[in-house]
């Protein structure tokens, strides 16, 4: 999953080092020019005889300490050179980072605890190049252009001018820098479905628009699979009488799963099969209908006026987008229209398993502005798991 981005992005990070020269990028702090100046006096002082040095106690005693201390603070910055000459692998990184979640889930943590008040300050000048390659891979993966420049200024903002710790290389300060500013697009909005369903009135209604070949109507029956299992009684209203197949798929998803279906001859009127199920639902005291709909092409008139009827009579409580994630930029043009038309309150993402690229996952939440609800990942009615941006993040960035 996204394995053409994930490849991409560990090309920029392991070229990172090589490409920009680190005494470019990094200004040398002042404090290493402190030592030297101070060391030349120090053997002056100790030729002194013993009489001035009982007068001057507390400054030779202060000189005397260090000297000491010297055969203990020697290895330290051998240490430090040994660090620097053999800094940790990517992976061996991953892996310490990967022992830390709770760290990750707060924006900002990671980037927070490699930036100190000492330490290497980054210049932005030689930042462009890997900053002009990044935008190229986000924009090749599907990543919508506006997404993009937030992502790279995101970066920029992580990276330029900050102090960061000797002890952390090139490349993890700059993948440190980019999946901070990932995370930051991916938690548009947080969204907890099950919380959300738990406190609305019954029947709860929900209407899912989306094009034809998304799996809509498979979304929908693992939906009704979830609910059931937490004991919610379910009815389905077939309102995409514009294809017959569409009800005769609903009606078995249906059967299988044990749950009630409301449904009219093709071409009836959506809106009247949605009013019907609607009112079987409070006559039979069930907790929640799902109105499945027509998905002709997004630029089609009458499917958007019909979209617009239905939500007019149902008053849905929660109207989802159902997109493609292999459609990429056209899965978040399609959002966008019917987010115009009839108010999107949330996404589910569909084949997202096989997503080469991972373009339309990172885009489609950021740029209408609705959090993704859920990721279906297969075929089967369990196959469909609440969005997590660290469950993102971890495909994009983990070995």
């Amino acid at each position: 999953m996204f394995d053409s981005l994930k490849s991409k992005l560990k090309g920029v990070f392991s070229k990172s080092s090589s490409k920009l020269d680190a005494e470019k990028v990094y200004e040398e702090p002042p404090e290493k020019e402190v030592p030297k100046k101070e060391a030349p006096p120090e053997p002056v002082k100790e030729e002194k005889p013993v009489a001035e040095k009982a007068e001057e106690v507390p400054k030779p005693k202060k000189e005397k300490k260090p000297a000491a201390a010297k055969a203990e603070e020697v290895p330290e910055p051998k240490e430090k050179e040994k660090a620097e000459e053999k800094p940790v692998s990517r992976k061996e990184w991953l892996k310490r980072n990967k022992q830390k979640p709770a760290e990750t889930k707060e924006g900002g943590t990671e980037v927070g605890k490699m930036v100190g008040d000492s330490g290497k300050r980054i210049k932005e000048d030689p930042l462009d190049d890997l900053l002009d390659e990044l935008e190229v891979i986000l924009l090749e993966s599907d990543v919508a252009y506006p997404v993009v420049q937030d992502i790279i200024l995101g970066v920029r903002d992580n990276l330029v001018n900050k102090k960061y710790g000797r002890h952390f290389t090139l490349e993890e300060v700059v993948e440190t820098a980019v999946k901070e500013s990932v995370r930051n697009v991916l938690k548009v909005n947080e969204f907890d479905f099950d919380k959300w369903i738990a406190k609305q009135e019954r029947p709860t209604v929900m209407m899912f628009v989306g094009i034809n070949g998304t799996g809509k109507t498979t979304t929908i029956a693992k939906i009704a699979k979830r609910l059931t299992d937490q004991n919610m009684s379910v009815v389905i209203a077939a309102c995409d009488t514009f294809r017959a197949g569409a009800i005769e798929q609903l009606s078995i998803h249906a059967e299988r799963l044990g749950v009630k279906i409301v449904k009219q001859g093709q071409d009836a009127d959506p809106s009247a099969v949605a009013y019907d199920a609607i009112e079987h639902a409070k006559s039979k005291r069930k907790d929640v209908v799902l109105l499945d709909t027509a998905g002709r092409m997004q630029t089609n008139n009458n499917l958007i006026d019909e979209m617009k009827k239905i939500a007019r009579i149902s008053k849905p409580a929660l109207k989802i987008f159902v997109g493609d994630a292999l459609a990429g930029n056209d899965a978040i043009e399609q959002a966008k229209v019917f987010d115009a038309a009839i108010g999107v309150d949330a996404i589910i993402l569909t084949k997202i398993d096989t997503d080469a690229k991972g373009g339309a996952a990172l885009s489609i939440a950021h740029t209408i502005g609705k959090p993704i609800a859920f990721v279906s990942n297969g075929q089967g009615y369990d196959d469909i798991q609440v969005f997590d941006s660290n469950w993102m993040l971890d495909r994009l960035f983990e070995e």
